[in-house]
């Protein structure tokens, strides 16, 4: 499939609020993205590769399916709130940014560049529509936590939405938001952890063990949703229950493959912190239906 009879957005797809769109096209633009992220890395030559892969089915259907945002109008207050703990994996936060129609697709190109807005790590003094500067791990469910309470005292009805990863579940500090947003109940609060079981030095479970995963999110007063990180389906269901879920915070736990849609990446801890090189991309790209030269055609273009 070509980007020339892939068309993955539409008038609708930068509208505000809830697009709600199905699970064949969220697929659709699932490939998108997944075609973003290693153009983008390609063309930096700097960046996380593994885990914005892993991330990108769940991503997609939270920004094509689930929140109410207005990307023309990122302070829209009635919007949801959503933010990414695990800052590393913006090359899909951005894509799914500009898919949405935060920012031109055209900025993607200078991802981490100097003369760009798309830092290595979200800053939200520089890129419109990010909510909370991120970088060290652990910290971002307690910045949503608050989020969620004040929402609470304020009668306000916007979700939160906190992503995380495996290996931030090392993190002394998640433990301590997680009991927080239980103790209030904070049913306006959805967790979603990418459980790929890889991180930057290996397996997750040879250095520091985190199972069972579910398990302790449950010991913590959490709803525990168990998913295919990567059946869009089956994500729908999720985000569904969670939404529908009353009397405590959820947690969508999406077991997912880090480098998911790469061949040579997938389940290799070794692409959890470093781009392909040109040949790579190349290959990469070709895997996921096109090439460097048309999709970054398209992208320079918008």
């Amino acid at each position: 499939m070509s980007s020339k009879t892939l068309s993955p957005a539409g008038l609708d797809a930068h509208a505000r609020g809830r697009l709600k769109w199905p699970a064949d096209r969220l697929r659709e633009m699932a490939l998108v993205i997944r075609r973003d992220i290693i153009t983008l890395l390609q063309k930096s030559q700097t960046g996380h590769s593994g885990g914005p892969l892993s991330s990108t089915d769940f991503g997609t259907a939270l920004f094509f399916n689930e929140m109410s945002i207005d990307p023309r109008d990122p302070a829209w207050p009635e919007r949801d709130f959503w933010h990414f703990s695990i800052g590393h994996v913006t090359p899909v936060i951005y894509s799914l940014m500009a898919e949405r129609g935060y920012f031109p697709l055209k900025d993607l190109m200078k991802f981490r560049a100097f003369d760009g807005h798309a830092q290595g790590h979200p800053s939200r003094h520089d890129t419109p529509g990010i909510e909370v500067s991120a970088g060290s791990l652990g910290q971002g469910l307690s910045v949503c936590c608050g989020v969620a309470k004040a929402a609470r005292m304020d009668n306000h009805p916007r979700r939160i939405y906190c992503v995380m990863g495996d290996g931030e579940q090392q993190e002394g500090q998640i433990w301590e938001a997680s009991m927080f947003a239980a103790h209030y109940k904070l049913d306006n609060l959805c967790g979603i952890l990418d459980y790929n079981r890889k991180q930057i030095d290996g397996d997750v479970q040879d250095i520091m063990g985190i199972a069972p995963l579910g398990d302790k999110w449950r010991a913590f007063g959490w709803h525990v949703i168990d998913c295919k990180g990567h059946d869009m389906e089956d994500i729908l269901r999720a985000f569904a229950e969670a939404r529908a879920h009353r009397g405590s915070p959820s947690l969508v736990l999406a077991h997912t493959v880090m480098g998911q849609g790469v061949s040579f990446m997938a389940d290799d801890f070794r692409w959890h912190g470093k781009p392909p090189k040109p040949e790579q991309g190349e290959k990469a790209l070709q895997e996921l239906g096109t090439s460097y030269a048309e999709w970054s055609a398209r992208l320079l273009a918008n």
